[in-house]
């Protein structure tokens, strides 16, 4: 088994993937929130429980290679910020939060 790719285990590569980790649990507890929302909203939550669970699935798929990558970045002395995970990341939660405004009014 290979070792760490720097030389202290607590730098910014672990750190990163532990928050996108807590951020890969809290789409998981707000899919059992919206389940919970299920018998009043009906069957239209489902989408809202996808989008979420989406998101968590590709967090999951990607830590591996984004704990890859920030090592790499640490040893060779140039990390660099995955804009592409934040915009999608924000771009999800923007639909996230129409489609939930737009199933809440729409049945009141």
């Amino acid at each position: 088994m290979r070792g760490p790719l720097h030389a202290d285990p607590g730098l910014q590569p672990e750190r990163t993937v532990l928050a996108w980790g807590r951020t890969l649990v809290s789409f998981l507890v707000v899919s059992a929130v919206f389940l919970r929302w299920l018998p009043h909203y009906g069957w239209g939550i489902v989408g809202l429980i996808a989008i979420c669970m989406l998101l968590a699935t590709g967090i999951f798929l990607s830590q591996r290679r984004r704990y890859h990558r920030m090592a790499m970045g640490l040893e060779g002395g140039r990390i660099h910020a995955d804009t592409v995970a934040v915009l999608v990341m924000t771009g999800s939660m923007l639909a996230l939060g129409l489609s939930a405004l737009v199933l809440v009014l729409g049945r009141h």
